[in-house]
């Protein structure tokens, strides 16, 4: 159990814990309960380790759950081109914990407001609060966006804008059931399936060809770079940007 992201459910499990002696006083039962709810919060917000393949051409799933859909998707926020989208949709016996796709530095960080719809549905990735994050090296640019849902209310950011990350390294989580999305570039060989489950910072989603700069990638992670700054609610002191749902 790793304890930064058992931190996070600290006032879950002290409310479930004054619960359990309250209820004790009256129905012995009842505080059984609330232990169980105990252990069933502490079983949500296990964070175990993983093991991450090394090779730099490989892309790794960013959160654990079912491969939703792969489609084609517009990227407007970060790279700004067509990429194919792989959503991942996390229930609430998959662990929460996001992982980096790729080695890389973290430039981009973008909270939006929205609503709680359900994750399943197709048009709660434009509707929902979210996350974007945009992670980059020399070769290609990986974007990858949290989704809340019906009952995840809650994104925990931990990295920060600049930060460096290898592949697999924790950067947030989203709490309860939820939806995170994976934008790849259209060259990258796609290992993953809909259907499948997948095991974020260990199970490979795609492949990235021997040189991407020969395909063109380079370009467009030279344009994420270049856009960093003229974002005009990106803020590079602060490491997050805000935008409002409309």
């Amino acid at each position: 159990m790793r304890l930064q992201t058992l931190t996070e459910a600290r006032w879950i499990l002290a409310l479930f814990a004054l619960l359990a002696v309250v209820a004790a006083f009256f129905f012995a039962w009842l505080s059984l309960v609330f232990l169980l709810l105990i252990f069933c919060t502490i079983a949500f917000f296990r964070d175990p380790e993983r093991r991450v393949p090394l090779d730099s051409n490989l892309v790794v799933a960013a959160a654990d759950g079912r491969v939703m859909d792969i489609v084609e998707w517009d990227e407007n926020h970060v790279l700004k081109t067509k990429t194919r989208r792989v959503r991942i949709f996390l229930s609430i016996f998959d662990v929460h914990t996001n992982r980096a796709p790729i080695d890389g530095r973290v430039i981009y960080r973008q909270h939006r407001e929205g609503l709680c719809l359900d994750a399943r549905r197709l048009d709660c990735s434009e509707k929902n609060e979210s996350m974007t994050w945009a992670f980059e090296n020399p070769r290609v640019t990986i974007v990858v966006r949290q989704i809340t849902g019906a009952i995840a209310r809650r994104i925990v950011a931990w990295a920060q804008v600049g930060d460096e990350l290898k592949k697999g390294d924790r950067f947030g989580m989203i709490r309860f059931g939820s939806r995170t999305e994976l934008y790849l570039p259209f060259n990258a060989e796609l290992l993953v399936k809909v259907g499948d489950h997948v095991f974020g910072g260990s199970t490979i989603v795609a492949r990235l060809p021997e040189s991407v700069t020969e395909t063109g990638n380079q370009a467009s992670g030279e344009s994420a770079s270049q856009q960093q700054n003229p974002h005009p609610t990106l803020s590079l002191v602060k490491g997050e940007a805000t935008e409002n749902a409309s």
